[in-house]
């Protein structure tokens, strides 16, 4: 009798130790199925951030220069707002315009000058952060405005009539302010 239950036992702890076996070697596999798709799901983070033009990218190297003042006014010189502008006003820094930022306050905005009074065009290629942008004539009249111009977006923003500043402020700016077709601008070179 006690070597039936010896074999019993022996038989329990035999499986027993194979139910553990088992278990141990699908728990393994469990682990190296979810390492492998943390290790495949970064590679893919990391190949579209190298790749893709829908990615934002952190871009650190652009600061924003107050280079002066630009304020907003109804058509009969009524105050809407003022913020700092950084001026782009060759050829190099208006190429470059807000190309590769990530962000700009809503008191700053980028201000273009061009050498004539002529029909502008823009894209937001290499545009990170959403805007509105204004086209002015040479009476300081704004002559259109493009609301939310869409980051990354290569389709024009044309002016519709001859302009010769253009200022892109942060998106949704115009609307907060109720800046309109026919309003005008001021503005100084500090």
């Amino acid at each position: 009798m006690s070597k039936k239950n010896n074999q019993k036992d022996g038989n329990k702890k035999s499986l027993r130790t194979r139910k553990q076996k088992i278990f141990q070697i699908a728990a393994g596999f469990v682990f190296v199925i979810i390492i492998l798709f943390f290790v495949f799901s970064t590679f893919l983070r990391e190949t579209a951030n190298s790749n893709g033009n829908n990615i934002v990218k952190d871009y650190t190297a652009f600061i924003f220069k107050k280079q002066g003042e630009l304020t907003f006014v109804s058509s009969d010189g009524k105050f809407y707002s003022k913020i700092d502008i950084e001026i782009a006003d060759n050829d190099d820094s208006r190429s470059q315009g807000l190309m590769y930022r990530n962000k700009m306050t809503d008191t700053q905005g980028m201000f273009f000058i061009f050498p004539n009074e002529s029909y502008q065009s823009f894209w937001m290629k290499n545009t990170v952060i959403p805007l509105d942008i204004i086209f002015v004539n040479k009476k300081n009249e704004i002559v259109k405005i493009h609301k939310n111009a869409v980051p990354f977006d290569e389709s024009s923003y044309a002016s519709g009539a001859p302009a010769i500043y253009v200022v892109e402020v942060n998106a949704g700016y115009t609307d907060r302010y109720k800046i309109k077709v026919g309003d005008k601008i001021v503005w100084r070179r500090m």
